[in-house]
């Protein structure tokens, strides 16, 4: 369609797939939010490259190809959750996404320091859990030499308890931001993009499996505020 956005993500599952880790899940609530046209285009791990690099420039760091991607109905392609959402914003401003909401920055900040911590959570948990058997070979190969470790090893000597000890500040943190203004958002009864960002943790934590999910929720000091923000955005969450 002339109008449609096309959303590149990572596939969990055949038939239906569904999203899975939180950088497309910013885009895919951002689009819903927005209420916006798009359909979505599944690209396994070892076909991201090839199916990005003829368009887009590649990041800086470690990662040079990376989803989410997105296509614009001009025929524009951006990757990278926050570059899209500046992008969509400047688009289609209503509903505002509240970029320069002060939450926003305290809440990437911490999504930042979670995703760093959660690694030996989540990383070996990735394969087990979520991956179909296409993108398997590639995650070991590229998280192995990432962590310099077998995956095994990496949640055996980092993850577990102490994981969650320093994941915890984080989770707390956010719970007190989140009843700075009595929610359910973090602005009080006004959606924003910082909403979106933090939910995208929570969404990723719920997928690895419930026992995650339940750790996070106990570390969080009051999960109410986590479980309701979760449920106010539930309407963006669809496919």
């Amino acid at each position: 369609m002339a109008n449609q956005y096309v959303l590149y993500d990572i596939p969990s599952g055949k038939a239906p797939s569904v999203t899975w880790s939180p950088n497309p899940w910013k885009t895919r609530l951002l689009f819903n939010f927005k209420g916006l046209d798009y359909r979505t285009q599944w690209v396994e791990y070892p076909d991201i490259k090839s199916t990005l690099e003829p368009h887009v420039a590649p990041n800086p760091g470690a990662i040079a190809y990376s989803i989410p991607t997105i296509t614009c109905p001009d025929g524009t392609w951006i990757m990278d959750s926050r570059k899209i959402a500046n992008y969509i914003e400047r688009q289609a401003p209503l509903p505002s996404l509240h970029l320069d909401s002060i939450y926003l920055e305290k809440v990437e900040r911490i999504w930042s320091q979670f995703m760093k911590a959660f690694m030996p959570i989540f990383i070996p948990l990735v394969p087990k859990r979520i991956l179909n058997p296409e993108s398997l070979d590639y995650w070991y190969t590229t998280r192995e030499k990432m962590v310099g470790m077998s995956l095994d090893q990496f949640e055996s000597e980092k993850g577990g308890d102490q994981t969650w000890n320093e994941l915890e500040p984080a989770l707390r943190e956010v719970t007190a931001l989140l009843k700075e203004n009595e929610g359910p958002f973090f602005m009080g009864k006004t959606v924003s993009y910082a909403d979106l960002v933090w939910v995208s943790i929570l969404l990723f934590n719920q997928k690895l499996g419930s026992d995650v999910f339940q750790e996070a929720m106990e570390r969080t000091g009051d999960s109410r505020v986590h479980l309701d923000l979760m449920q106010a955005v539930e309407p963006w969450c669809g496919y």
